[in-house]
């Protein structure tokens, strides 16, 4: 019986002894960290740039006579094709001044018959012919002139194209130069942006690292382009005040989707030489400052200030604060503080990156 009751008491030491080993295992268990390294590779990323939207060809249409204006031939929002009518000025006034200066050159040639007459009879002298020349030639001139005035009337579109708003109605008297409307071609999008001066001297000096050409336009509704556009060119200066310089991309638009005036974000693919890579989930920000826990040998956590040169989806780039050898905390950054020290589970950095928004090559 005593023997009974002795291995009964054992037993019970035994599973209780046992229970309080796994629970402490657990313990321990939930008490570690994950920490990774900074990664170093070579990738790619999406760079964004706010952009402004231009047509290849906007032109404003102005007035180039003052009058009435008599007939307006197309609506606002409509295509229009090269040379077609657009308006009308009331063309009365100068179809009289025409038809003044068509007279006056018949009366300077029928001059100058007589005088050739004349002269051929040795009654008038040559100078005298010479000068019913010039008047003859002076006359031709001013009737050239009142057909230009007269043509001035009929305003046509330069180029194929669509029409802007109209401010002016049938009737209005309008004045030389007046805005009548504006015409886009909308066939092909010009899309500015600019870039910071360290990002064009990477871009413009780094032939082998540069950024591809091609580009894509996020439009105002977060939806892309389905066009890809074409760096074609940069401008010559340098804004002083933004420190930033213009560049230029080509999108075509045959879905006439895009609109003079219309904004987006421009998506540049840049690429990324032997960046070291860490996943934004092990920073926390003190004061527009960013930090990570760095784990010594030891296990002890110290906060270190680090500098961020690019930022991508889940990842930032870091500056040389940072090497591959330093362990850096992954989970429970905000559970921790200065000098803590922690019991941590080394994971292996392209095993944490790889659910991350990486691209490597």
């Amino acid at each position: 019986m005593n023997k009974i009751i002795m291995l009964t008491g054992i037993c019970a030491v035994l599973c209780h002894t046992g229970c309080i080993s796994n629970k402490e295992k657990k313990e321990e268990e939930a008490g570690k960290y994950a920490v990774t390294t900074p990664l170093r590779i070579d990738t790619t990323f999406n760079r964004e740039y706010v952009s402004q939207i231009k047509s290849v060809r906007n032109v404003e249409i102005r007035a180039q006579e003052k009058g009435y204006l008599q007939n307006i031939y197309v609506d606002e929002g409509q295509s229009v094709k090269a040379g077609q009518l657009l308006f009308k000025i009331m063309p009365k006034m100068y179809e009289a001044e025409l038809l003044k200066a068509q007279a006056e050159a018949k009366a300077t040639e029928i001059e100058l018959q007589n005088t050739k007459t004349l002269a051929d009879k040795n009654i008038v002298s040559k100078n005298e012919l010479a000068m019913a020349q010039a008047k003859v030639d002076q006359a031709k001139a001013q009737t050239a002139l009142a057909k230009l005035h007269l043509s001035f009337t009929e305003i046509r579109a330069p180029f194929d194209g669509t029409i802007d708003r109209i401010p002016l109605k049938l009737g209005s008297l309008i004045d030389e130069g007046e805005l009548l409307t504006s015409l886009s071609d909308n066939t092909q999008m010009f899309a500015y942006f600019n870039v910071s001066e360290p990002e064009y001297l990477n871009y413009a000096t780094d032939i082998k690292s540069r950024a591809n050409t091609k580009v894509s336009l996020l439009l105002a509704n977060n939806q892309p382009l389905k066009y890809k556009g074409e760096v074609e060119t940069i401008e010559s200066e340098f804004n002083n005040e933004t420190g930033s310089i213009a560049f230029r991309a080509r999108f075509q638009n045959p879905d006439k989707l895009l609109k003079n005036g219309e904004t987006g974000k421009i998506q540049m693919t840049v690429p990324l030489k032997n960046a070291l890579i860490i996943p934004q989930k092990a920073t926390y920000e003190i004061q527009d400052k960013i930090y990570v826990f760095v784990v010594d040998k030891n296990g002890v956590v110290k906060s270190r200030n680090i500098s961020i040169i690019s930022q991508m989806p889940d990842l930032y780039v870091v500056s040389n604060q940072l090497s591959e050898n330093d362990k850096i905390l992954v989970e429970g950054v905000q559970k921790v503080k200065d000098d803590d020290k922690i019991k941590y589970e080394f994971i292996a950095p392209k095993n944490v990156l790889s659910g991350l928004q990486l691209k490597a090559e």
